[in-house]
């Protein structure tokens, strides 16, 4: 907590909870997830945090757009249409409807805020 009471500090304090992929998702590796969500609002549509994973391919489906700021390690997302790698300090954003793999290259750890419809 920041102190302030409309202010949440995303961070890796205290136990984080498991994220792993769901059955028939992980494509490769077998990478245990972690999240520790630091904010949801009360229409549990937005949510904000870390989440950290080890090396391995999921298949996604987004339904909800993310923002994402890779803190360590790297990341290759790929779809159809091609594939974009981040690194530390990159961010960008998933938007709904991307339908692909992302690959963690090694260990990751990214700040997310996710938005569902």
């Amino acid at each position: 907590m920041s102190g302030i009471t409309h202010v949440h500090r995303l961070g890796r304090d205290g136990a984080p909870e498991p994220a792993d992929a769901a059955p028939g998702k992980l494509l490769a590796g077998s990478p245990r997830s972690d999240v520790w969500n630091a904010f949801s609002d009360p229409s549990g549509r937005f949510h904000a945090g870390i989440w950290r994973a080890e090396a391995g391919v999921r298949a996604v489906s987004y339904t909800e757009t993310e923002l994402c700021v890779i803190l360590e390690g790297r990341v290759r997302l790929t779809s159809d249409d091609g594939s974009a790698e981040f690194g530390p300090g990159d961010a960008f954003v998933v938007a709904a409807g991307f339908s692909g793999t992302w690959e963690c290259i090694g260990e990751v750890a990214k700040i997310y805020a996710i938005l569902e419809p």
